[in-house]
C-alpha cells in the first residue's frame, strides 16, 4: 500500500494554496503548475544549481524554479531567479552577477499572468 505524503512546512501549504488562487483569478495556468510541482514528494522537489541556469537562461531573463537553488556553478549574467528557497552561497553568487532573488510570492503579486517567465526543473 502506498502512502499519500503529505506537506508539513505551513508556509508551503500556504503557497501552495496561492499559487492555486492566483492562477483561477488570473487564468494563468503557470500558477497551477508550479503548485503542483511544489506539491510532489520531497525526493521529486527540484533542486537546481547556478550551472543549470546558467547554462539555459539569457542575460535579463527571469527564471523559476519549483524549489530550492544551490550554488554549484557560477553565473555570470544578470538573471532574476525566482526560488521557493535559496542556499546562502547562491543567493550571494546571483547578486554579484548582477541578478536578484526573488520569492514566488513578490513575483505573483508583481507578474500576476506570469508572462515572460522560464520554469525549470
Amino acid at each position: 500500500m502506498v502512502k499519500k505524503s503529505t506537506k508539513t512546512n505551513p508556509n508551503l501549504i500556504e503557497l501552495i494554496k496561492k499559487l492555486n488562487d492566483k492562477s483561477n483569478s488570473e487564468n494563468a495556468a503557470i500558477w497551477k503548475d508550479v503548485a503542483k510541482r511544489l506539491s510532489r514528494a520531497n525526493r521529486k522537489t527540484a533542486e537546481v544549481n547556478l550551472s543549470d541556469i546558467a547554462r539555459t537562461a539569457d542575460a535579463d531573463d527571469t527564471v523559476l524554479i519549483a524549489g530550492k537553488v544551490l550554488s554549484n556553478g557560477d553565473l555570470d549574467k544578470n538573471v532574476n531567479v525566482v526560488a521557493f528557497k535559496f542556499s546562502a552561497k547562491a543567493q550571494e553568487k546571483i547578486e554579484k552577477a548582477g541578478g536578484e532573488c526573488i520569492s514566488i510570492e513578490e513575483i505573483m503579486e508583481t507578474n500576476p499572468k506570469g508572462s515572460n517567465i522560464i520554469i525549470m526543473g
